[in-house]
């Protein structure tokens, strides 16, 4: 009898059954971990904006906090003044990162005694499942199914994050 060489269609058609298997049990878990880092990465640059805008806030106190999430950043090489204070990447201060969309608003008096920042997630249950927000206080609060936050007093009345 031949000696046969290779693989048998059946053994071929069982290998990739088991590949796309695994590859269903897999999927889902990776896209739960991506949301979840894009939920950590929106956290950490919300805590950055807080920090940029009361350091704006000191460095240009007669405008008070930044009119607008753009003036807090800048294009490299960055120049700093009230247009472009250079404290955030420029990636951030364009409103979206991984897969958040962000905004940062003073309250529009001069100088701007208040501001409000919020992330929202650019489509819900696939880049993120939660919106963050806060304010003067630096306490960032979670809106649980990720809709937008209109308001500082919306944000206010949010669960702080644990």
């Amino acid at each position: 009898m031949r000696k046969q060489k290779g693989f048998s269609l059946i053994e071929l058609l069982i290998v990739v059954a088991i590949i796309l298997i695994i590859a269903a049990i897999a999927i889902p878990n990776l896209l739960h971990a991506r949301m979840a880092a894009n939920e950590s990465s929106a956290v950490a640059s919300i805590r950055t904006i807080n920090t940029a805008e009361i350091t704006y806030n000191s460095t240009y106190p007669t405008v008070g906090y930044a009119p607008v999430l753009a003036a807090l950043g800048g294009v490299a090489p960055c120049t700093s003044s009230q247009v472009t204070a250079c404290l955030i990447p420029s990636d951030l201060a364009a409103g979206n990162k991984n897969g958040y969309a962000f905004v940062a608003n003073g309250s529009g008096g001069t100088p701007n005694t208040m501001y409000f920042t919020t992330a929202v997630p650019v489509a819900v249950n696939q880049t993120g499942i939660r919106s963050f927000c806060s304010f003067e206080d630096a306490v960032i609060r979670v809106q649980p199914t990720g809709a937008p936050i209109g308001s500082e007093a919306a944000c206010e009345a949010l669960t702080p994050l644990q």
